[in-house]
């Protein structure tokens, strides 16, 4: 009896411990960050992922050195991912960084990258010449 209840204890111990953090960055290292963004993106609203992402690969462009980067990302959620984002947008906008130069504001620059994300989404349609153009022979 005392074993399984060790046993149950040490199960219910595993459990809260590992999915306690479901929704934070994992800043441990950069491939463990890379790994939490993609699962906590495919985890938010479509509206909110292009923000999300964008927000993590503009912190990157600043902080290229992986230790200064793990400690503004690790354990952060994703609003505040993107809260963070939007002050380095700021913050390099104000510094002249050029590719942000284009942008008056953070919405424009996301409402740019949601109109291009749409576009590679959405499926054409085939043209009537392209079944005569076909390889593939009756035989």
């Amino acid at each position: 009896m005392p074993i399984l209840s060790i046993i149950i204890i040490s199960f219910s111990i595993l459990l809260t411990t590992a999915c306690s953090s479901g929704g934070e960055i994992n800043g441990r290292n950069f491939k463990t960050a890379l790994k939490s963004v993609k699962r906590i993106k495919s985890r938010l609203p479509q509206e909110k992922r292009i923000e999300y992402e964008l927000s993590f690969w503009a912190i990157r462009t600043a902080y290229r050195k992986n230790s200064e980067f793990l400690d503004i990302v690790g354990g952060k959620m994703p609003d505040e991912l993107i809260a963070v984002g939007k002050e380095v947008f700021t913050k390099r906008k104000a510094e002249g960084f050029e590719e942000y130069q284009q942008y008056a504001n953070w919405d424009e620059m996301i409402a740019k990258y949601t109109k291009e994300r749409e576009a590679q989404n959405t499926k054409k349609k085939r043209s009537p010449r392209d079944a005569e153009n076909s390889v593939l022979y009756k035989l």
